[in-house]
């Protein structure tokens, strides 16, 4: 009788446990996608003297130096979900690289010379007469002056490579805006020469970490663009 009754009631735990299982079940708890449309997705553009310049055939931008120093390029990003903007702040930046440097080799300036004690043209002593020109020749200027790369950056000469902070000091960056702009360096001795411009554009850049009570990293997207640009 005994075992009769120890049977049913191992049965009876057995049914209140299935019947109960489904209420100890962990919620899962995940983040709202970062971008509204659900995809985040970018949208960039050459615009020079004001003029927006279009690809050819070969997805290359042709741009004709006219005299104007520089061009941009002018993006358009995917909005963000409101958990991702901050007083109205979209966390999004944009940074901007290129494979193309201005190196200098050398300058050649003149100055004019002043006898220490010379004659001057005033009673004030203040305004001394030049007494000749001397030109000042500076070689290899780049010991002095690091190569500059036209998204306007330049790499110190002693870069800590190891160093955390060494990323922000390659490249340009625009940050919390939709519209990241760069203006890109040209001249006419880059006629003949092509560029490529390449942009990571991160949505929530701050993301990636993890959260208690949540089953996935905080989210963090990441989009890759590449420019080919051709000076003629």
């Amino acid at each position: 009788m005994k075992e009769s009754i120890k049977t049913i009631l191992l049965f009876l735990a057995l049914i209140l446990s299935l019947i109960f299982a489904p209420s100890c079940t962990k919620e899962v708890r995940l983040f709202p996608n970062i971008c509204l449309s659900g995809d985040c997705e970018t949208t960039y553009i050459v615009i020079y003297e004001n003029q927006e310049i279009y690809p050819n055939v070969n997805g290359h931008y042709e741009i004709a130096w006219n005299g104007l120093n520089y061009f941009q390029v002018r993006g358009q990003l995917s909005e963000l979900d409101k958990n991702y903007v901050i007083n109205g702040i979209p966390l999004v930046e944009a940074n901007f690289d290129s494979d193309y440097w201005v190196v200098f080799n050398d300058i050649y300036f003149s100055t004019p010379m002043y006898s220490y004690l010379g004659w001057f043209n005033n009673q004030s002593l203040s305004t001394p007469i030049a007494m000749g020109q001397h030109t000042y020749t500076m070689s290899d200027l780049i010991d002095l002056h690091p190569p500059l790369n036209v998204v306007g950056y330049q790499i110190p000469k002693f870069l800590c490579t190891e160093c955390p902070y060494a990323p922000t000091l390659v490249g340009t960056h625009s940050e919390y805006t939709y519209n990241p702009t760069q203006n890109i360096l040209l001249d006419d001795e880059m006629i003949g020469d092509t560029m490529n411009i390449f942009i990571e554009t991160v949505f929530n850049p701050e993301g990636g970490v993890w959260y208690v009570g949540y089953d996935e990293p905080v989210p963090k997207e990441t989009v890759k663009t590449q420019i080919k640009v051709i000076v003629i």
